[in-house]
């Protein structure tokens, strides 16, 4: 039987609408779906974040880790790379962290994993002597990154233009020693910082600060304060006070310094404005925080 022209015509015009549509929705999905934005950002690290994710204590990546004996290594005292298993992802960014004074790695090594799961590789270190003063610990964390960069075993998993550092109290003044040294540092969060240089027009590396309200070792007021103070204006920079906390808060897993650090880190050594949301507008005070200062939106 033969069909009526008009039906035919109908059907067709139908079937080219639905195409059309169809064509319509995947191109839609093609520009705003994930694999855009990773093209758009090629460090773009793992799915999109969320508050539950961020404060999570472990983030999308499994994570391997291997230790580094402080014979094999030159400049710092050696420690343990904690790294994602997955290749899948390409290169990622990399910290090195420092412990305070009179401490080992044990007392930063819970940053190792956390940080890690979230897509980064994290070598948590011992310094040279428990004693080392911050400009000391500061050479410590560049020549770790340089170990990890070019003699590690997973030297291949890092990205060297993608670096940052960490550190606690003599550490964390040792992270601004770093990031003075090093302007190509893409990241610097002192905890509880300790130095007696208080002035740090030099810095130019995006740098968070973390304060503990209670601190009598490193008292905000005379250290962690005028640190950010005296960064840049125009520096990225970011401060924020811990609520109910004390010098060695930093020493045993935190969500809040988890969830900030992990925020800080992956807007500027992985260019990823996914989690600026986390950090602008400033955090308000709350149980775990006191206060916070910063420059909002960021600009780096």
């Amino acid at each position: 039987m033969q069909q009526h022209p008009h039906i035919s015509r109908r059907r067709t015009g139908r079937l080219a609408g639905l195409t059309a549509a169809l064509a319509a929705v995947v191109g839609l999905s093609t520009l705003t779906g994930p694999g855009a934005h990773a093209a758009d950002n090629p460090y773009e690290r793992g799915p999109a974040p969320t508050e539950s994710s961020i404060e999570a204590l472990r983030g999308p990546y499994a994570v391997s880790q291997t230790s580094v004996s402080r014979l094999a290594v030159t400049g710092f005292g050696g420690g343990t790379i904690y790294y994602p298993t997955t290749t899948a992802d390409g290169t990622f960014g990399a910290i090195a962290v420092s412990p305070g004074y009179t401490a080992l790695e044990s007392s930063i090594s819970w940053l190792g994993p956390r940080l890690a799961s979230q897509g980064f590789v994290v070598f948590t270190i011992d310094t040279n002597t428990t004693l080392d003063q911050p400009d000391s610990r500061g050479d410590q964390l560049l020549a770790a990154l340089d170990y990890l960069t070019q003699r590690s075993s997973v030297r291949n998993r890092v990205d060297s233009s993608r670096l940052g550092v960490m550190g606690h109290s003599m550490g964390g003044g040792g992270s601004l020693e770093a990031a003075k040294d090093r302007p190509s540092l893409q990241a610097a969060i002192p905890l509880t910082p300790w130095n007696l240089d208080k002035t740090w027009p030099e810095v130019r590396t995006p740098t968070l600060i973390f304060g503990a309200d209670g601190d009598t070792i490193a008292p905000v007021s005379s250290h962690a304060e005028p640190f950010y103070s005296n960064l840049p204006s125009s520096l990225d920079r970011a401060y924020l006070e811990l609520n109910n906390a004390t010098h060695f808060t930093p020493n045993s897993s935190n969500t809040t310094i988890a969830k900030y650090s992990i925020s800080w880190l992956k807007r500027f050594i992985d260019n990823d404005t996914r989690y600026e949301q986390f950090l602008c507008p400033l955090p308000r005070p709350s149980l775990t925080i006191e206060e916070s200062r910063g420059n909002c939106p960021h600009t780096s």
